[in-house]
């Protein structure tokens, strides 16, 4: 079984995979004891991924802001056991509930005990894939008081417990080094050959497209020219990385990362409330290095 991400999230990168992989450095597979770096974690796709295709990546450190998330990982890497055996009892509540009301108010029950942030790890984080399986599009989203506010998604019989995924994830997470808070202290665990990976929460491209209130901190323009700031210590530290986000036809990114070479990525789009806004469109691809796998194969 094949480690893959054990929640949904929004601007997962599973299908850009092939993408990214022919953007990574030219001679990576060549690197040796590779530090890989996520500061922005999210669903984890690129990095299951990366840490099953590339075997000289000898340690790894993910970090995100949002402590639900990052006491997933923790306890999917530490008690799959357990998490396994809580998610069964939810799945079998929620599955003897036989009509949508009940349902859904089940569900609402749930979301309140969950924004007490007064739980258990164990539990915090059962509450956190049950509301990712039931609750509308898989969305995870906080108001301002960093309370989770997504509405129920009507999901029948979703698969809350899935026993092979938390398997196959905690046995790679076992070499990942899991933090909590701003992405700026990943820097002090890179060395050597290190690449960072940054998924960054996405500029909107319009006004009423943002969903990127993944924490009840806000990622706006300030914080995306912050975050270029960061990569440019990367850069001067001498490591290497990899930085996505939204095209925006104002061109900010391009001015924004003048310095560094700019790509363009397709990408599919499925969460819009309206339909006709789906679809295929670019993502930019930032990095610090003048040729990558795609340009030597080209």
């Amino acid at each position: 079984m094949k480690a893959k991400p054990f929640i949904k999230w929004v601007g997962g990168k599973g299908q850009l995979i092939e993408q990214l992989e022919a953007k990574l450095p030219a001679d990576f597979d060549n690197w040796e004891n590779v530090t890989y770096i996520e500061p922005f974690v999210g669903g984890g796709a690129m990095l299951f991924y990366m840490l099953q295709t590339h075997p000289n990546i000898k340690s790894a450190i993910i970090n995100d802001i949002n402590e639900d998330l990052t006491t997933c990982y923790k306890v999917v890497k530490q008690n799959p056991d357990a998490l396994v055996e809580s998610l069964k009892q939810i799945q079998k509540k929620y599955y003897s509930l036989k009509n949508e009301e009940t349902r859904k108010q089940f569900f609402l029950l749930m979301r309140g005990e969950f924004n007490t942030k007064q739980l258990n790890p164990i539990d915090n984080t059962t509450l956190f894939f049950f509301l990712n399986r039931t609750c509308f599009n898989g969305l995870y989203r906080v108001n301002k008081a960093g309370l989770f506010n997504v509405p129920f998604g009507r999901y029948e019989t979703p698969t809350i417990c899935d026993p092979n995924t938390i398997y196959a994830d905690s046995e790679l997470l076992q070499s990942v080094e899991i933090l909590t808070g701003d992405y700026q202290q990943t820097l002090a665990h890179a060395k050597n050959n290190t690449l960072f990976y940054f998924d960054p929460p996405y500029r909107p491209l319009n006004n009423t497209s943002s969903f990127n209130d993944y924490a009840k901190e806000a990622f706006n323009d300030f914080a995306q020219r912050r975050l270029k700031e960061f990569c440019d210590q990367v850069e001067a530290a001498g490591f290497k990385f990899m930085l996505s986000n939204s095209d925006c036809s104002d061109m900010f990114f391009d001015d924004l990362y003048a310095h560094y070479i700019i790509e363009r990525v397709w990408a599919s789009r499925s969460v819009n409330a309206n339909p006709q806004k789906r679809g295929k469109l670019t993502e930019i691809l930032v990095h610090n290095y003048p040729e990558t796998k795609q340009t030597i194969r080209a």
